[in-house]
């Protein structure tokens, strides 16, 4: 026994040396040389930062451009202002830039004293985000303007929609460059350019426009790219080399933001008659809108500057020959703004009102497929036509909430008659499941001959037990789409419902854990949990009820396994749907009101036990059972 326990000490001992030296080779050696090399490498960087005047060192340890706060980058250049009535912010002449863009319409938050939304933002400060135009010349051709030159503008000027102004480069090589930039009262401006060739030899240019965005912010709540059912990255509809009315225009969305940076795909060369091409985000737009007769090659591209990833959606028009003494003008529109469906509409259909149930009296498109600018997903067919009656509503009602509940009555009315089926059917079987459980006590040892005496139980009941399960499948794309349309469209940011429900784009506000904010305390701040119970507010709490009913009110499982997970479900669903968009729950749980009124009827009408008389006589104290 002594010999046994002295070789386990001595195994246990050279295990332990064993590992030790492992780990010390595999985990600890490596983990030691990366250490030492960031520390040489940052040790460099700093060092080249020291060397370089306004470099600073990035998250990575790179060297960086040093960023400017958003003021000071705009005081980087002198600055025409534009004030319109859903614009603010200014042009910068350096570079003839729109690069400073706040939105009047939209504020930041839900609070009434938040500011406004900023769209655009100079080159310098991080994240910036501005829209670019100018002309390219041959290989090896000087002169042209850079976003380095400075134009010329008179004093005084202001960009509003009744005055354009006027902006004036001259090269001193005989190319005089004048650029008219014009708005409207919404979100669209007009960049006209012209040059005038002033000198003795013709020259060639080619006109091009760029939106470009130098980082984007990937955390906090102004994090793109993070939300899998929107689109936000390069966007632009071309093609139509046959014309606008050959409908060849293809919707280009292969460049969304992570995907973007991760695989930096080269997008060039994109031939198309006219179309459009931007970027987007979940609710803002800035796309470039060349004319629709004008051959172009459009692009998306990424690539990294200075240890920013610079983002660029552009397109290049149509070479002109410029010969002594004659002059060219080429005409850009930009769309920044906010992407409202009517407004999108309007402007693709060149600016006519148009009814969107009026298919058969509708424009040619000025600017083709326009409204696809908002994400309609791929249920599109559904997505669309939920917004359409959303809005009928809302005009209505005045409140997007209660527009929700009407869409909710109609979906009902539309689904009442096979709902009604199945909600019989689903009665009917509650109604045998005493019948069907001595089935099973009876054939417990042949499954076979219990599916059969099941199937005829059911067959003389006319019951078809598939029947329940086809409102759950028809309510998924249903749910989906009305999910996209809270997600993406703008109409529902911020839309107020009543009390507390201030925004029905977000998350139930109120959560169980702190009282209902009757307690100073934010639950999100739970290690693990956090995210889970932080909007267990009190609509989640209502639909948790209304599923729990509805659950109870349907024929029990046949497994006791799946009865028991069954059970589960509202709990599990409660704490999901909890972080969802609150007009969603909203639904959600009206709808679940509705059907427990349906099912209550029906199970009244065949005589079925239900849980509202059980709960009715618990809390009357009398016997209530089926009528």
């Amino acid at each position: 026994m002594q010999n046994d326990s002295n070789k386990n000490t001595l195994m246990f001992i050279v295990c332990a040396f064993a590992i030790l030296i492992g780990y010390q080779f595999l985990v600890l050696g490596p983990q030691q040389r990366k250490a030492e090399a960031e520390l040489r490498a940052k040790k460099v960087a700093e060092a080249q930062v020291a060397a370089q005047p306004g470099m600073t060192l990035g998250a990575d340890g790179l060297p960086q451009p040093l960023k400017l706060s958003r003021d000071e980058a705009k005081a980087q250049s002198p600055r025409i202002a534009v004030d319109t009535p859903a614009l603010s912010g200014s042009i910068a002449l350096k570079g003839a830039r729109i690069d400073d863009l706040w939105l009047k319409r939209y504020t930041q938050t839900a609070d009434k004293n938040s500011p406004p939304v900023e769209l655009f933002r100079p080159e310098g400060a991080e994240h910036a985000w501005f829209a670019d135009f100018g002309w390219a010349g041959i290989a090896g051709m000087t002169g042209l303007p850079t976003p380095q030159t400075v134009w010329t503008a008179a004093p005084g000027q202001v960009l509003r929609p009744a005055t354009p102004v006027v902006l004036t480069y001259d090269n001193g090589q005989g190319l005089v460059f004048t650029r008219t930039i014009s708005v409207d009262a919404d979100a669209m401006f007009t960049v006209a350019d012209t040059v005038r060739n002033q000198g003795g030899a013709a020259v060639a240019l080619a006109p091009y426009a760029s939106v470009q965005r130098q980082g984007i912010p990937t955390e906090g709540p102004h994090g793109l790219g993070k939300t899998q059912i929107v689109y936000e990255g390069g966007i632009g509809v071309l093609g139509g080399i046959d014309g606008v009315e050959s409908g060849k225009y293809i919707l280009q969305n292969k460049a969304k933001y992570p995907k973007w940076k991760k695989d930096k795909p080269l997008q060039d060369n994109l031939e198309s008659k006219g179309g459009w091409i931007g970027m987007t985000d979940k609710y803002w737009l800035a796309a470039l809108v060349p004319q629709q007769s004008e051959m172009i090659k459009g692009r998306f591209q990424v690539k990294p500057v200075s240890g920013v990833d610079v983002y660029e959606s552009a397109f290049t028009g149509s070479p002109r020959s410029l010969a002594a003494g004659a002059t060219v003008t080429s005409t850009t529109r930009l769309f920044a703004g906010a992407k409202t469906v009517p407004l999108l509409t309007r402007y693709e259909y060149g600016g006519k009102p148009v009814v969107w149930w009026q298919f058969w009296n509708r424009p040619a498109a000025a600017i083709p497929s326009f409204d696809k600018a908002v994400d309609w997903g791929m249920f599109e067919v559904i997505t669309r036509p939920i917004f359409n009656v959303l809005e009928i509503f809302y005009k209505l009602v005045g409140n997007f909430g209660v527009a929700i509940m009407l869409l909710t009555v109609t979906l009902k009315l539309i689904l009442f008659p096979l709902a009604d089926k199945s909600y019989e059917s689903m009665a009917k079987m509650k109604k045998i499941a005493p019948d069907v459980e001595k089935l099973k006590a009876k054939h417990k040892d042949d499954p076979a001959k219990q599916q059969q005496e099941m199937m005829q139980l059911y067959a003389k009941e006319k019951i078809n037990p598939m029947m329940g399960c086809v409102p759950m499948l028809i309510q998924i794309p249903i749910f989906y789409s009305l999910y996209k349309v809270l997600t993406v469209t703008i109409e529902m940011r911020h839309a107020p419902f009543f009390g507390w429900i201030v925004d029905l784009s977000a998350p139930e506000p109120t959560t169980l854990f702190n009282l209902f904010g009757l307690i100073h305390w934010d639950p999100a701040t739970l290690p693990i949990l956090g995210a889970s119970v932080a909007h267990l507010g009190v609509w989640p709490l209502l639909y948790g009820f209304t599923m729990w009913l509805t659950t109870a009110m349907n024929p029990p499982a046949g497994d006791p396994i799946q009865q028991k997970i069954f059970q589960f479900f509202p709990i599990v669903f409660t704490f999901t749907l909890s972080n969802f968009a609150v007009g969603l729950v909203i639904y959600w749980c009206w709808s679940n009101v509705l059907t427990i009124i349906q099912q209550y009827i029906i199970m009244h009408r065949y005589k079925v036990e239900n849980p509202i008389d059980k709960l009715i006589a618990r809390f009357s104290g009398k016997s209530v059972g089926a009528t």
